[in-house]
């Protein structure tokens, strides 16, 4: 019917304008009402130069209109933030926080095809990472601004104090996978490694399998290493801690717990791992939430526990099930003083 030609055009008009209207604000403080009110009165302008065209011509216009109004959902119900160049500016360039930015065209092949790997990657780096979008063939002078030229092109902006010029390319793949992985390479160079902290009890073994892994080193007793010299004992243990803390440094960008603990104190953990009886030091991993465990089988140096992990991390199955599939306790240990 007519009336609904005519109800349909209207909305779909008034939707392209009122976003139209909105991004050229920019920076300014308008009222939503007025933007709106302007928009309809834009519209109903606009509707009575479209009932004067040929029936071709209102298909091409109403087509458009409904492509311009449908583009503001591209990443809807996502972790995507959606930027215009007033979001950009206080969200992106005025936060501490690192930025991948994708400029993006709602009729593009590509952009769609990358649309769901991005949505993907924005929920796996949440709270570490943010992704945004922003329509290009709507921000046009934003989007020239950082040199865009095809699509969709993204743009990094790393963590800190950054302006317009902190912009750099992404050169990653574009699957999520790819995004995320290119993602934490960036995000390590801005983060501290975790402590390797000595397992005393139950909260600490809580705090480090709460992490996808953790990584557990079972170090020789003090007197146990053939010296006499109690400073000798201290620099052989902490020859092992540091071993650890290495490992913590090189694959910081994983959620990996450690802890050391003096062996033969947490005989349960021990016998539940598998390293008790094959002397010490030893290293085992566990994972907490699959109950899942993996002890290393070789010599405790840089070398074999890098190797151990590389292969861990690379989703090579070399784990095993904890026996009764939950966690064993600990004990209290005394906390030593270095």
């Amino acid at each position: 019917p007519r009336s609904r030609i005519v109800s349909i055009t209207r909305v779909l008009i008034s939707n392209s304008f009122e976003k139209n209207i909105r991004s050229d604000h920019r920076e300014c403080n308008c009222c939503v009402l007025v933007q709106k009110e302007r928009a309809l009165r834009l519209a109903n302008n606009a509707f009575v130069v479209l009932t004067g065209l040929d029936i071709n011509m209102r298909l091409c216009i109403l087509i458009v209109a409904g492509l311009v109004s449908a583009s503001t959902a591209f990443y809807s119900n996502s972790d995507v933030i959606e930027l215009n160049p007033s979001s950009f500016a206080s969200q992106v360039l005025n936060s501490d926080d690192m930025w991948l930015v994708e400029f993006y065209a709602p009729w593009c092949a590509h952009c769609k095809n990358l649309a769901p790997h991005w949505a993907s990657a924005a929920t796996e780096l949440k709270g570490r990472a943010k992704l945004g979008a922003l329509d290009a063939t709507v921000h046009t002078i934003q989007s020239s601004k950082y040199g865009v030229q095809g699509f969709p092109t993204i743009k990094f902006f790393p963590a800190g104090v950054k302006d317009s010029s902190s912009a750099q390319e992404y050169d990653g793949g574009r699957t999520s996978g790819d995004i995320i992985s290119w993602a934490e390479t960036k995000l390590v160079l801005n983060i501290d490694p975790p402590e390797v902290k000595q397992l005393v009890g139950e909260e600490s073994f809580k705090e480090c399998t709460e992490n996808q892994l953790c990584m557990v080193g079972f170090l020789p007793h003090i007197l146990d290493s053939g010296t006499i010299a109690l400073t000798c004992y201290a620099q052989e243990r902490n020859k092992y801690i540091d071993i650890l803390k290495d490992m913590a440094e090189k694959y910081k960008a994983r959620p990996f717990g450690w802890l050391w603990s003096e062996g033969a104190v947490q005989t349960k953990l021990e016998e539940a791992v598998d390293v008790g009886g094959f002397g010490y030091p030893a290293i085992a991993t566990l994972n907490g939430r699959k109950m899942k465990y993996a002890p290393l089988r070789g010599a405790f140096s840089k070398e074999s526990v890098d190797e151990f992990l590389r292969v861990l991390t690379a989703g090579h199955d070399g784990t095993k099930s904890l026996r009764g599939a939950s966690l064993p306790s600990v004990v209290f240990a005394e906390p030593w003083d270095g």
